[in-house]
């Protein structure tokens, strides 16, 4: 920081205290001596999610949430859990370099979060999400899930 005194560039931080949405911080010039109060707010980059008719559309939290609790809809899967899943899913998509993520990634990324977490919430996503057309495409999703549980026991 360059003080507005004198205009050395080093100083020191005397105080430091979180505000709504930044963080004051009270500093000292080590040259003059002089104090003066800066306030730094982090930089976050909007993230855009390209739908599959190559729409853009800002991420909303609350989207992803509604379709979570939709999913996990009189089942045993608490809000905190499901607070707990958007905060991952939302850890993983900052993680990433891009500013826009394609809606396909995040289905993914959500399927196989449900499949850990609520089997049925699994399959009810899934259903909606890939646009189960019939009943044997539902039954061969089922399968495929019964499938890869009695390989898991079986180790």
């Amino acid at each position: 920081m360059k003080c507005m005194y004198c205009g050395c560039v080093e100083s020191k931080v005397i105080d430091s205290r979180p505000t709504d949405d930044a963080i004051r911080r009270r500093r000292e010039c080590i040259n003059c001596g002089k104090r003066f109060t800066t306030y730094e707010k982090m930089e976050t980059s909007q993230l855009y999610i390209i739908k599959k008719d190559g729409r853009r559309e800002v991420y909303n939290r609350d989207k992803l949430r509604s379709g979570l609790i939709k999913a996990c809809e009189k089942r045993a899967v608490s809000m905190d859990k499901i607070d707990a899943v958007v905060d991952e899913i939302e850890k993983q998509l900052s993680s990433s370099v891009d500013q826009e993520v394609k809606s396909e990634q995040i289905g993914e990324i959500i399927m196989k979060t449900l499949k850990d977490l609520d089997e049925v919430a699994y399959v009810r996503f899934a259903s909606v999400y890939r646009h189960f057309k019939d009943l044997n495409t539902f039954y061969a999703e089922l399968s495929k899930l019964i499938q890869e549980g009695k390989e898991t026991e079986s180790e």
